[in-house]
């Protein structure tokens, strides 16, 4: 990839990313419809696991030795594992989807503070300053979303989605790195597909009823989630700083409640907007470069 081309796909993939990561709210409102969680989250797993293995065979990409397994496993239980079991638990229980994706949403924070202590990232006074304005607009967008369901376990859940997949992508972006995202997405998949299937065993009836809305739900957040916004994800973690790519969840909570307005006739007043346009001004703030000293001639 030229720079030419490499400066475009930065621009474009937040947005991207964005976008994919919302809609898996959307989506797996629709999927849990058909199956429990446990269930319907091993035969994800195992749906793309399969998608990966054909595109595996077509590229063979280079896998990783034994200690790069492993953390691609650890990374997955915690990226994929926890987090995914967090969301989609809570909205099994009816939680809805907004404030599903309100406590996930709340990652800029906890992973600039991580970021600081564990990777020596800086973060400025400016970034930190967005981080909260960010905040604020998620807060704003989703104040009055009803919390109806077992509010109890939905925010145990969510909380266990927020903690996980903060840890999850500092772990990815340490030590998964210089990992293929095709091989390395595989051995994620298949650790949480398998400890998806021992607690779907152990906790769940596994009826699954095979509607079109269920399998085209699936299938949505297979290609767009599990492969399309993981890879655009773990991209951005590569070349980006942690606290500029988990800036970027902020955005999802307003874009999940615009698509949860046209799709399932969700309210969206002013204030939700404004609220959007105050998450969008904090993302800009924590990816505002940073100026560089000048240097003297004679230093």
């Amino acid at each position: 990839m030229n720079q030419r081309s490499d400066d475009l796909a930065a621009r474009v993939a937040p947005a991207v990313f964005v976008v994919l990561w919302s809609s898996g709210f959307i989506g797996t409102k629709y999927a849990v419809s058909g199956a429990e969680p446990l269930t319907f989250l091993t035969i994800r797993m195992f749906y793309v696991s399969a998608l990966l293995a054909i595109i595996i065979a077509i590229w063979r990409p280079k896998w990783p030795n034994l200690r790069e397994a492993a953390h691609s496993a650890v990374a997955g239980l915690l990226v994929h594992g926890f987090y995914l079991g967090g969301v989609t638990i809570a909205i099994y229980l009816s939680v809805p989807a907004g404030l599903s994706a309100l406590i996930p949403g709340l990652q800029p924070i906890l992973t600039s503070t991580l970021a600081n202590r564990f990777l020596g990232e800086r973060v400025t006074l400016l970034q930190w300053g967005g981080l909260l304005l960010g905040l604020a607009g998620v807060l704003l967008v989703l104040r009055s979303r009803p919390m109806s369901g077992d509010i109890g376990w939905g925010w145990f859940a969510t909380c266990v989605a927020l903690v996980s997949i903060t840890i999850g992508t500092l772990y990815q972006k340490r030590f998964c790195g210089r990992i293929d995202w095709r091989t390395g997405n595989t051995i994620q998949y298949l650790t949480c597909g398998t400890v998806y299937a021992i607690g779907a065993c152990l906790f769940e009836t596994r009826v699954v009823h095979w509607t079109a809305e269920f399998i085209l739900g699936v299938s949505w957040l297979v290609v767009a989630l599990s492969i399309g916004s993981i890879s655009v994800l773990y991209w951005l973690i590569r070349r980006s700083a942690a606290t500029q790519v988990a800036s970027l969840f902020y955005l999802v909570p307003a874009t999940t409640a615009l698509m949860a307005y046209v799709l399932f006739d969700e309210r969206l007043d002013k204030l939700g907007v404004v609220g959007m346009a105050i998450c969008a001004a904090g993302v800009f703030l924590v990816n505002k470069p940073t100026p560089k000293p000048e240097v003297s001639p004679g230093s």
